[in-house]
C-alpha cells in the first residue's frame, strides 16, 4: 500500500510541476511540451537530485520507477494513437511531388551526416554489445525525426494554415513523419534481431499486419464511421471498444517485434476521417493523456537525464557537435531541397525552421532507444538537450524569418482586393466629391450571437455619406493548450469557417441593408488578443477600434481585463461600448471639457449627426461657476462654427453649475439614448487598469455609453466633414 500511496504523491508533484514550468514557456512565447520536459529534467538527478538527493531518493526510489513506465507507456499509446488520428490524408493533397523531395530531403542530408557522425561517437558512446548498424539506424531516425504535433500547432498559431508555407509544411512532416516512424520500426527490428539479415522476418511481418490494416482494418472501421453518421454519437460501449482496438494493435507490434507505439499510431492513421466523429473520439481522450498520462512520461524520461554526466568540456564539445549536426543537417536538406523545387528564400527558410522541430516525438524515439540498451544514458542526454534547443529555437526563427506582420498583412492585403472589388462593382455607395480614403473601424467580436448592437453602432459611425468607410468585424480564436485536437490545422480551419458564418448571419441582420456592403470580417488564430488586435490595427492603418465591454472574471473595473489592454496598448483611439440595449440612436450626450479623450467623443458623435438625418446631439458642459463657464465657451464654439448649418441646428448645448460633474450626467442621461464620454477623471472613467480613479459613470449611467480614448491627437475623424463643408461653399 505504502508504494501505491507514494505513487500517487508523485503523480501529484508530477501533474503539478509540468503545469506551472509549461505555463511558465507559454508565457514566453513556447510550446507547452518544453515546459514539461524541463519539469520532468528537473525532478530528475539533473536537478533535484543534484541539490537535495536526500528527497529525491525520498519522492523517488528505484522500486516506483517501474509503476511510472507502465502509466508512461500507457499515455504513449494513446497519444500515438491521437497523432495517428489527427494525421489526415488532406495534409498530402497540393504539392505533394514538392513536398516528398524535400521532406526525403530533409531525411536523408541528416540521416547521412548523423551516420558520419556515429563513426566518431559509437566507440566513445557505446560497446560491443550494440552493433554499429542499429546505433546508427537510431542516431540517423533522431536525427531526422520532426514533431507533427508541436509543427501543426506552430502553424495554427502563427495562421499559415492556409498558406503555401503551412500547406507545404504540414505535407512535407506528414510525408516526414511515415518516412520517419518506418525507419524507426527498421532501426527497432535490427536492434531486437541484431543484425539486418535476422530483421528481414520482423520487416515482413511488419508489412503485413500493414497491409492488413490498410485494408481489412480500414474497411471494417469505415463500417463504424457510417454508424456514427447515423447516430451522430459514440456510446461509451463503442469508445471502450476503439480502446480495446489500440492496446490490441499496439501488443500486436510489440509481438511482432517492432515496439507498441506503432500499432496505436497505425490505429489512429487509418481510423475514418469522418470530422465529427474524429472529434468526438479525441476531445474524450486527450484531456486524460495529455493532462494526466503525458507528463508521467515527461518525468520518467526526466529521471533517466542526467546533464551531470557532461562533466568534462570534451563532452560539451560532443554534445555542441550532435546539436549542430541535427540543425545544419535539417534546415539545409530542407532548405536546399525547397530552393530546387522553385519555393522563394523566404519561405525556404521559415520551411527549414519548421521541420527543424523536435518535441515530444523525439523524446519518444530516444526512450525507445535508451530502454534498448541501443542509446547509452550519455547520449540520451544529449539528445535530450538536442531536442530541446531545437524546439526552443522554432518559433524566434520562424517569427525572424517570417515575421508575423507580414502574414498579417498578407490577410489584410487579400480583404483590401475584396474591398475594392465591392467598390468597382458599385461606385455608387461612394460619394466622388469626398475624400476617397478610406475611414476604418475594428470591431473585436468576442460573440457574435451578443454583439448585434455593437457592430450596428460601428456602420453607424462609419456612414456611407463622408468617405468610402470600411468596418472590420474582429474575431480572435484563443487556443489554451499545446495539444487540443482543435488546434490542428485542418480543425481551426473548421472552427474559423464555423465563425466566419456566424459573422456573416450578424452582418446580414444589419440595417439598412446597404450598410452591409461596408463589412468585412477578420478572422484569426490568436495567443494573445490584445496584441494581436492592436497589432492588426497598426498594419490595417484603424482609425478606430470600437470594443464591446466585458465583465472581467477578477475584477469590478469594467474597464479592466482585456478591455483594459486594448485601452492601454492599442495605437489607435480606441472606444469602449457598454450596450444598455437601445436600439435607438436618435439621441446623443457628449458631456464635455476640456481635454483630448473629451473631443474624441465629440468627434463620434458629430460623424453619427452627419450620417444620420434623424439624430440630435446635446453636449453638457458642466461648470462650478460662470466665469468657467465663459473660458471655455470661446474655444468650444470656434470648433462649432465650422460645422455645415445642417448639422448645427441640431446640436444643442447646455451648460450646467454642479459641484458632482457625475450626477449632472447621470441625470442627463436619462432621457438620451447614447451618452458619449471621454476617460477622464472628471467623468469619473480611468484610462488605466489601476489607479484610485473609478469607472462611476459606466455603472451608473442610464443610457447606453461609449467611453472614448485618444491616442494619436493628429487623427481627425471629421477630416470628411470639413472637406465637404470646403466643396459645398464653392
Amino acid at each position: 500500500m505504502q508504494t501505491v500511496v507514494l505513487v500517487l504523491i508523485q503523480v501529484l508533484i508530477v501533474i503539478g510541476l509540468s503545469r506551472l514550468v509549461g505555463l511558465g514557456f507559454r508565457l514566453l512565447k513556447q510550446p507547452l511540451v518544453i515546459g514539461e520536459i524541463v519539469a520532468g529534467i528537473i525532478l530528475g538527478p539533473s536537478l533535484l537530485g543534484l541539490v537535495a538527493p536526500g528527497i529525491a531518493a525520498t519522492l523517488f526510489p528505484a522500486e516506483t520507477i517501474p509503476y511510472l513506465n507502465v502509466l508512461s507507456q500507457i499515455g504513449l499509446i494513446f497519444f500515438m494513437f491521437l497523432i495517428g488520428l489527427e494525421l489526415d490524408p488532406k495534409y498530402l493533397r497540393g504539392n505533394l511531388d514538392i513536398a516528398i523531395l524535400t521532406s526525403n530531403v530533409s531525411i536523408l542530408v541528416p540521416f547521412s551526416l548523423a551516420t558520419l557522425l556515429s563513426l566518431w561517437l559509437y566507440p566513445l558512446l557505446s560497446n560491443s554489445t550494440v552493433s554499429f548498424t542499429a546505433f546508427a539506424l537510431f542516431l540517423g531516425a533522431a536525427m531526422s525525426i520532426t514533431a507533427f504535433p508541436v509543427l501543426a500547432r506552430i502553424i495554427t498559431e502563427n495562421n499559415l494554415q492556409g498558406t503555401r508555407l503551412g500547406t507545404l509544411a504540414l505535407t512535407c512532416a506528414a510525408v516526414d513523419d511515415v518516412t520517419a516512424w518506418c525507419l524507426l520500426a527498421l532501426a527497432i527490428a535490427v536492434t531486437r534481431s541484431n543484425s539486418m539479415i535476422e530483421a528481414v522476418p520482423t520487416i515482413i511481418e511488419s508489412l503485413i499486419y500493414i497491409a492488413f490494416m490498410v485494408t481489412v482494418g480500414r474497411s471494417f472501421l469505415k463500417r463504424l464511421a457510417t454508424h456514427y453518421d447515423r447516430k451522430n454519437r459514440l456510446t461509451q460501449l463503442e469508445l471502450a471498444g476503439i480502446y480495446m482496438a489500440v492496446v490490441a494493435s499496439a501488443l500486436i507490434t510489440e509481438l511482432i517485434g517492432i515496439h507498441l507505439i506503432f500499432g496505436a499510431f497505425l490505429l489512429g492513421a487509418v481510423m475514418p476521417k469522418n470530422p465529427a466523429m474524429t472529434r468526438e473520439i479525441a476531445e474524450k481522450t486527450e484531456d486524460f493523456v495529455l493532462i494526466f498520462l503525458l507528463p508521467i512520461f515527461f518525468a520518467y524520461s526526466g529521471l533517466r537525464t542526467e546533464i551531470g554526466l557532461l562533466n568534462q568540456p570534451e563532452l560539451w564539445l560532443l554534445c555542441a557537435a550532435v546539436v549542430a549536426v541535427a540543425i545544419v543537417g535539417k534546415y539545409a536538406g530542407t532548405y536546399v531541397a525547397a530552393r530546387v523545387s522553385g519555393i522563394n528564400k523566404r519561405e525556404a527558410s521559415a520551411l527549414g525552421w519548421l521541420m527543424n522541430t523536435r518535441g515530444l516525438t523525439e523524446l519518444i524515439v530516444l526512450n525507445i532507444g535508451l530502454s534498448l540498451g541501443v542509446i547509452s544514458p550519455l547520449l540520451f542526454t544529449m539528445l535530450v538537450i538536442m531536442a530541446l534547443v531545437t524546439t526552443f529555437m522554432t518559433s524566434p526563427l520562424l517569427e525572424w524569418t517570417y515575421p508575423k506582420r507580414l502574414i498579417q498583412l498578407d490577410v489584410l492585403e487579400s480583404i483590401s482586393e475584396q474591398e475594392e472589388a465591392i467598390v468597382e462593382a458599385k461606385p455608387a455607395i461612394v460619394n466622388p466629391v469626398l475624400s476617397t480614403q478610406n475611414y476604418r473601424i475594428l470591431v473585436p467580436v468576442a460573440n457574435p450571437r451578443t454583439q448585434k448592437g455593437l457592430l450596428q453602432l460601428a456602420v453607424a459611425i462609419a456612414g456611407m455619406r463622408l468617405e468610402s468607410s470600411v468596418v472590420h468585424p474582429l474575431s480572435l480564436i484563443e487556443f489554451e493548450e499545446d495539444y487540443l485536437f482543435q488546434s490542428t490545422p485542418l480543425e481551426a480551419n473548421r472552427l474559423i469557417q464555423e465563425r466566419r458564418q456566424r459573422l456573416e448571419e450578424l452582418i446580414q441582420s444589419l440595417e439598412p441593408p446597404a450598410v452591409r456592403q461596408q463589412v468585412h470580417p477578420i478572422i484569426r488564430i490568436s495567443q494573445d488578443v490584445a496584441r494581436e488586435t492592436a497589432e492588426i490595427a497598426l498594419l490595417d492603418r484603424t482609425d478606430l477600434i470600437l470594443v464591446g465591454w466585458h465583465r472581467p472574471a477578477f475584477s469590478t473595473n469594467r474597464l479592466g481585463g482585456r478591455v483594459g489592454q486594448i485601452l492601454s496598448t492599442a495605437p489607435a483611439d480606441v472606444a469602449v461600448f457598454v450596450d444598455h440595449g437601445k436600439e435607438r440612436l436618435e439621441n446623443l450626450l457628449v458631456p464635455y471639457s476640456t481635454n483630448i479623450h473629451d473631443d474624441l467623443a465629440l468627434e463620434i458623435a458629430l460623424r453619427l449627426l452627419f450620417n444620420r438625418d434623424t439624430c440630435c446631439l446635446t453636449v453638457l458642459i458642466v461648470a462650478e461657476n460662470e466665469l468657467s463657464k465663459n473660458d471655455f465657451s470661446d474655444e468650444f464654439r470656434s470648433v462649432l462654427e465650422r460645422l455645415p448649418k445642417s448639422i448645427r441646428d441640431r446640436i444643442d448645448i447646455n451648460f450646467v453649475e454642479a459641484i458632482e460633474p457625475i450626477e449632472a450626467v447621470v441625470a442627463a442621461s436619462e432621457t438620451v439614448d447614447l451618452t458619449i464620454a471621454g476617460t477622464s477623471r472628471t467623468w469619473g472613467i480611468q484610462r488605466q487598469t489601476l489607479g484610485r480613479y473609478t469607472d462611476l459613470l459606466a455603472t451608473e449611467c442610464r443610457s447606453s455609453l461609449l467611453i472614448t480614448r485618444r491616442y494619436n491627437q493628429v487623427t481627425s475623424h471629421l477630416s470628411s466633414i470639413w472637406e465637404s463643408e470646403k466643396i459645398y461653399n464653392q
